[in-house]
C-alpha cells in the first residue's frame, strides 16, 4: 500500500509472505546440501565414465588387433581383367570411382592405396650366365607389375625409366639393384623369358636400375619381391625370384608376357576408424562390398562386370568380436560391482537425512501437508541439489573420456541421477507409510526370496558351464554380486548374535570398554537389537567383488605363465636346424649358467616311425633325453611327470628292448606286443613300456603321438640319431646369455641352401639375434611377455582396478555415513561417561570397539563370499583372451588376492574410523558438554 506522499506501508499479506521452501532450507544446511551434491557428482560421473572406459579400452583392443593383421590383411583387393585397351588412365579412373563409392561407408587409409597391374604367371630368366643354386640348375623367376606412382617410393640409380610399348619385341622393365646384383643381371640385358603359345619369343630388356626407399613399407607386403632377390625353396627347386616394373602404357605388353594380367586396386581400411561397439555394422557393409548389392553397384559404376572384390577384414573382424565378446564378463563385473556400493551408499546417506529429518518431515504433515506437496518439496531440493551435479557429471564425463558411442553413458548417468534425486523422498514416503513397528515376517519372506534367486542363478551358471562367447551374459555377471547380497543378508542376521555373546562374554570381565562397544555394535543408531543391513551390503559388495576380480587376475598371470612355460619346454629352450647339432662345450657352459636348476640336451626326431607287433606303423615323433635332468623338467613343468628310474637303460645288444615313454594315443597299439621305433634311415630301436604320459615338455602338443626314450643305450643302437638339437632348462635364466654362449659354441655353421636361407631372412628384416639360421632360443619370460601385450587384457585389467578403487571409496563412505548417522546417540553417551570420569583415549577404543565388528565381519564375511564365488562360478568363465592363449585351466580360488584386498579395505576403514573419531569426535563432544550454558 503506497500513501499519498509515496511512502510504501506493508499490509500484512505482503509482510507475512512465506519464503520459498527450497532456498529456506538450502540455506538452513548449506553443507548438507553441497555434500549431496558432491556426493551426486562423483556418482554420475562414473556412472558415465565407465562405459566411455569400456568402450576406449575395446576400440584400442581391437584397432591393435587388426593392426597387427597387417596391410594386405586389412584391405579391400578389388580385381579385374586387364583388357587389350587398358591404359594407365583407365586404371586412375576406376580408382577414383571405387574409392568414391567404399569411402562413403568405410573410412580409408590413403598412405596404404596401391592400384596397377600384374602379370598372372611369373617366367624364368633362361640367360645362361644368371645364377643358380646349387646343382639343381633351376632358372630364377621374373613377375611383372604395374604400379601407380611407382617413381615417389623408389630411387632411379642406373639408367631409365621403362617407356610405352616395346623396343624391338621386348618389353622394358626397371628392376631393383640388389637383386640385380644378386641373380647378375646387367643393365641392358635381353632376358630370355622363354617362347609364347604362338611361338614368339617371350623377352625383356633391363633399361633401368633403382633402389627402394623403404624395403620393410607394407606398401610392398603383396607385390612380389621388388626390393631384393627372394630365395624360394620348393626341396630339389631351390630358385631366386624377383619383380620388375613396367610403364603404365605397356599394360596390354604385359598381359600378352604373362598369358593374361589383371588390374589391382588395394584399397586398406583405416583401423582407427574401427569401433567395437559397430563391429556388426562394419561386417555388413564389408559383406555388401565383397558379395552384396554394393558389389553390383561399383561394377555397374566402373563398367567392368568382371570386378570382384576380396578381403581378409571379415574373418578378421570375427575373431576380434569373438575376443570382445569372451572379454565383456570378466570386464563388467568391476563396474557392476561399483554399481551396486554406490546404490547402497546413496540409500544410507538418504537414511542419514531422513533421521536428521524426520521431527521437520513430521511437523509438515501434522499442520496439513499432503503426501503428494511434501513429496514435491523434497523432490524440489532434489533438483536444485543433486540436477546441477549431476548435468556436470555426466559432461565432464563425455568430455574428459571421448568416444563416439554416448548413449549408454547417458543411460547410466541418468539411473544413477534418478537413484540420487528419488533416494531420500523414497525413504520419507516408507517412513509415512509405517503406521507402528515392522514385524521381521516381511524381512525374512524378502531375505528368502533373494536367497531363491541366488541359488537358482548360480545353479543356471554352473549347469550351463563355460560361455561360448555369444555376448554379455547378465546373469553371469549378477550372479557374484546376488551372492554378496545374500552373504550380507545372513551376515546382517549372524552378526548380532555374535556380537551380543561377545558382549555378554566382556561385560563378565573387569573393563567396561569392551562391554559397552560391542553391546552398542550389536544395536542400530536406534537402540534395537537389529542394526541397519546396508553398511554391511556396501562393505561386502566391495570386498566380493574385488576379491574375485583379483583372483581371475592371479588366476591369468598364473596360467599365462604356465602356457609359456609349456610352450618353451622348460624356461628357456634352444632348438637348431636339421643340419646342426649342439656342441658339448655348448652344453657345459649353457648349464653352468646362472639360475640354471636342471637342463638336458635332447634329440628330437620328428620323421619317425612307431611300429607295432603287427607291424603297423604310425608317424612319431622320438625324443632322446638324459632321464634325471628331463624328469626334474617334467616336474618343474607338471607335464609328463615320471620316475627317471624307470627310464634307466640297461646295457644289451641291438635288440634288447630299451625302456620308454609313449603318449597316450599310441597306448591302445601297445595292447598287441613288443613295439619299436622307427628312423628314417630305416633302423629300429625296440622298446618297452616305462610309462605312459599325456604329454611332454619336447612337444607341448598333446596331440602329437611321441616317445620318449634314455640316451645312453639310443646313442649305441641307432646310430643315425645325432646326440641334440635341442636343450631344455628350468631356472631363472637370462635368454641374451644363452644366446651368447650359442653365439661363441654353436654346432656346425650353416652352408649352402641353409646360408642363403639365413642371409635372405636377414635382408627381409627378421630378428635372428646374430644367430645362424635356423637358430632359436625361446624364453618363457619372453613368452610371457608376448602373450600378456594384448591392449584387450590391459584394459580389463584396467578397468577392473578403477573399478576396485572406486568400490573401495564407496565403502569407505558407506562407513562414515554410518559413523555419522550414530553420531549424536554415540556424543551423548561419551560425554555423559566423561562426566563418569572415562579418558579421552578410553572414548577412542570405545567408538573403535563399536565400529570394529562390523568392520571385521564385512571384510571375512566378503572373502569367504569371494573365495565362494570363485570356487561356485570360476568354471563357467573362459580365460583364454585373457591369457593371450587357447587354455583349458579355470578360475580356481586362492588365498593371496582375496585376502590383501580384504586386508586392505579392513585397514582403510579402520583408519577411517580413527580419524573420524579424533577429528570430529572431541569437537562433539565438547559441544555436548557446554549444552545449556547459554541458557
Amino acid at each position: 500500500m503506497t500513501t499519498q506522499g509515496g511512502t510504501r506501508v506493508p499490509t500484512s499479506e505482503s509482510a507475512h509472505r512465506p519464503a520459498r521452501w527450497v532456498r529456506t532450507r538450502l540455506r538452513a544446511n548449506p553443507l548438507a546440501a553441497l555434500l549431496m551434491a558432491a556426493l551426486a557428482f562423483v556418482t554420475v560421473f562414473l556412472a558415465a565414465a565407465f562405459p566411455r572406459v569400456t568402450d576406449r579400452g575395446a576400440d584400442a583392443a581391437l584397432q591393435d588387433f587388426v593392426r597387427q593383421k597387417g596391410i594386405n590383411q586389412t584391405s579391400l583387393q578389388t580385381t579385374s581383367k586387364t583388357m587389350e585397351d587398358d591404359k594407365a588412365v583407365d586404371l586412375d579412373r576406376v580408382q577414383q570411382e571405387i574409392t568414391g563409392a567404399i569411402g562413403e561407408q568405410l573410412t580409408l587409409l590413403p598412405s596404404g592405396q596401391a592400384y596397377g597391374a600384374r602379370a598372372l604367371a611369373e617366367r624364368g630368366m633362361r640367360n645362361p650366365g644368371y645364377v643358380r643354386i646349387a646343382e639343381k640348375y633351376t632358372d630364377p623367376v621374373l613377375g611383372l607389375l604395374y604400379v601407380h606412382d611407382l617413381a615417389s617410393r623408389v630411387t632411379l640409380t642406373d639408367g631409365t625409366w621403362p617407356t610405352p610399348g616395346s623396343i624391338g619385341g621386348r618389353l622394358p622393365i626397371v628392376l631393383d639393384k640388389k637383386a640385380a646384383e644378386t641373380i647378375h643381371i646387367n643393365l641392358g640385358d635381353t632376358i630370355d623369358n622363354g617362347v609364347e603359345g604362338s611361338g614368339t619369343m617371350r623377352s625383356t630388356v633391363v633399361v633401368g636400375f633403382y633402389r627402394v626407399n623403404d624395403p620393410l613399407d607394407p606398401f610392398w607386403d603383396d607385390l612380389g619381391c621388388p626390393a631384393r632377390a627372394c630365395l624360394r625353396t620348393p626341396p630339389g627347386h631351390e630358385h631366386w625370384m624377383t619383380t620388375g616394373f613396367v610403364d603404365g602404357g605397356s599394360l596390354p605388353a604385359l598381359a600378352r608376357w604373362g598369358s593374361s594380367a589383371e588390374n589391382f586396386w588395394r584399397l586398406p581400411v583405416d583401423t582407427s576408424s574401427l569401433h567395437a561397439d559397430r563391429l556388426d555394422h562394419t561386417r555388413g557393409v564389408l559383406s555388401s562390398f565383397l558379395t552384396g548389392r554394393d558389389a553390383t553397384a561399383m561394377a555397374g559404376l566402373t563398367g567392368r562386370l568382371d570386378l570382384h572384390t576380396s578381403s581378409g577384414l571379415p574373418d578378421i573382424l570375427s575373431r576380434a568380436n569373438d575376443r570382445y565378446q569372451a572379454s565383456l564378463p570378466l570386464s563388467t563385473i568391476g563396474p557392476a560391482g561399483v554399481a551396486g556400493v554406490a546404490t547402497v551408499v546413496l540409500f544410507l546417506a538418504a537414511a542419514l537425512t531422513t533421521d536428521r529429518r524426520t521431527a521437520e518431515v513430521q511437523l509438515l504433515r501434522a499442520r496439513g501437508g499432503s503426501l503428494a506437496g511434501v513429496a514435491r518439496r523434497l523432490i524440489g531440493e532434489g533438483l536444485v541439489t543433486v540436477l546441477p551435479a549431476a548435468v556436470l557429471g555426466t559432461v565432464l564425463a563425455l568430455v574428459l573420456l571421448p568416444s563416439p558411442r554416448w548413449d549408454h553413458s547417458v543411460l547410466a548417468a541418468l539411473v544413477a541421477t534418478l537413484i540420487a534425486l528419488l533416494a531420500f523422498p523414497a525413504r520419507a514416503a516408507l517412513l509415512w507409510a509405517r503406521r507402528g513397528p515392522t514385524g521381521g515376517r516381511r524381512r525374512l519372506v524378502g531375505e528368502l526370496a533373494v536367497l531363491a534367486v541366488t541359488a537358482a542363478a548360480v545353479a543356471e551358471v554352473r549347469r550351463r558351464g563355460v560361455g561360448t562367447g555369444a555376448g554379455l551374459d547378465p546373469l553371469l555377471v549378477a550372479a557374484p554380486l546376488l551372492l554378496a547380497v545374500t552373504g550380507g543378508l545372513l551376515l546382517a542376521r549372524i552378526e548380532p548374535v555374535l556380537v551380543g555373546r561377545l558382549a555378554a562374554l566382556a561385560g563378565r570381565g573387569r573393563g567396561l570398554i569392551g562391554f559397552l562397544g560391542l553391546a552398542r555394535a550389536a544395536r542400530d543408531t536406534t537402540g534395537r537389537r537389529r542394526p541397519s543391513v546396508l553398511p554391511l551390503l556396501a562393505l561386502l559388495i566391495a570386498v566380493t567383488t574385488t576379491g574375485f576380480g583379483a583372483n581371475v587376475l592371479d588366476t591369468v598371470d598364473h596360467v599365462r605363465t604356465r602356457a609359456a612355460r609349456i610352450a618353451t619346454g622348460g624356461d628357456i629352450s634352444v632348438s637348431l636346424p636339421d643340419y646342426s647339432t649342439l656342441s658339448d662345450s655348448f652344453l657345459k657352459a649353457a648349464a653352468a649358467l646362472p639360475g640354471v636348476r636342471a637342463s638336458t640336451g635332447a634329440w628330437v626326431e620328428p620323421k619317425a616311425r612307431f611300429v607295432d607287433a603287427d607291424q603297423d606303423f604310425i608317424d612319431t615323433y622320438l625324443v632322446v633325453v638324459e632321464p634325471t635332468a628331463y624328469a626334474e623338467i617334467a616336474r618343474t613343468l607338471g607335464v609328463g611327470e615320471f620316475d627317471p628310474a624307470k627310464l634307466a637303460g640297461a646295457p644289451g645288444g641291438q635288440d634288447t628292448p630299451v625302456p620308454a615313454l609313449f603318449s597316450r594315443s599310441l597306448a591302445k597299439r601297445l595292447a598287441a606286443g613288443p613295439a619299436a621305433v622307427r628312423t628314417p634311415n630305416g633302423n629300429d630301436l625296440h622298446t618297452t613300456v616305462a610309462g605312459i604320459v599325456t604329454a611332454t615338455p619336447a612337444l607341448p602338443d598333446p596331440g602329437k603321438p611321441f616317445v620318449v626314450v634314455p640316451a645312453d643305450p639310443s646313442w649305441a643302437r641307432l646310430p643315425d640319431v645325432k646326440q641334440a638339437n635341442k636343450w631344455f632348462a628350468v631356472g631363472d635364466v637370462d635368454p641374451e646369455q644363452v644366446r651368447t654362449v650359442l653365439r661363441n659354441n654353436g654346432g656346425a655353421q650353416p652352408t649352402g641352401i641353409a646360408k642363403l636361407i639365413g642371409d635372405s631372412a636377414v635382408e627381409a628384416g627378421k630378428a635372428s639375434h646374430g644367430l645362424p639360421a635356423g637358430y632359436t632360443v625361446h624364453s618363457s619370460q619372453e613368452t610371457t611377455a608376448a602373450l600378456a601385450d594384448d591392449p584387450l587384457q590391459h584394459a580389463a585389467g584396467r578397468l577392473f582396478w578403477y573399478a576396485a578403487a572406486a568400490g573401495a571409496g564407496y565403502a569407505l563412505l558407506a562407513v562414515l555415513l554410518t559413523l555419522f548417522r550414530a553420531a549424536p546417540d554415540r556424543t551423548a553417551v561419551l560425554a555423559r561417561l566423561r562426566t563418569m570420569g572415562l579418558r579421552p583415549r578410553q572414548g577412542l577404543a570405545l567408538i573403535i570397539t563399536e565400529a570394529l565388528p562390523q568392520t571385521l565381519a564385512a571384510a571375512v564375511g566378503g572373502g569367504l563370499v569371494a573365495a565362494s564365488a570363485v570356487a561356485l562360478l570360476g568354471g563357467a568363465f573362459d580365460i583364454s583372451t585373457l591369457v593371450g592363449a587357447r587354455v583349458g585351466e579355470i578360475v580356481t580360488p586362492s588365498l593371496l588376492p582375496v585376502l590383501l584386498p580384504t586386508v586392505g579395505l579392513a585397514l582403510l576403514v579402520g583408519l577411517a574410523v580413527v580419524a573420524e573419531t579424533l577429528v570430529a569426535g572431541r569437537r562433539q563432544i565438547a559441544t555436548e558438554l557446554r549444552a545449556g550454558e547459554q541458557s
